[in-house]
């Protein structure tokens, strides 16, 4: 970690402030290009898949015919809530991830 010493030992607020500039620059681009990224889970082997970006939007839900039973309505819906929870879980852990790699495993408030 860069040191922040000026005067007398005394942090270098100059110096404090251009690092977390520079982070929150960093963060943002990230934060950007998290947005643009596809990620995609699927259920039921496969027969249910979902696609979503990096700002938690379904792009594309895509269902097997053979699993449409409308005897077994639930078991379709259980599948497709399934792989909508993991895509959504795979983005928060990548977002999770990302944040991690620029703050060092700092906690930052709002991060």
């Amino acid at each position: 970690m860069a040191k922040f010493r000026g005067r007398g030992g005394m942090p270098n607020m100059n110096n404090m402030m251009k690092q977390m500039q520079k982070m929150q620059r960093e963060l943002e681009k990230s934060q950007q290009e998290m947005e643009e990224r596809i990620f995609t889970a699927s259920a039921g082997g496969g027969s249910i898949e979902i696609k979503a970006n990096g700002k938690n939007e379904i792009l594309e839900v895509k269902i097997d015919p053979d699993v449409v039973d409308s005897e077994d309505m639930e078991m379709l819906e259980d599948l497709i809530l399934v792989a909508v929870n993991d895509v959504l879980n795979k983005i928060e852990d990548e977002n999770q991830k990302q944040v991690g790699k620029l703050t060092g495993g700092m906690n930052i408030p709002g991060l």
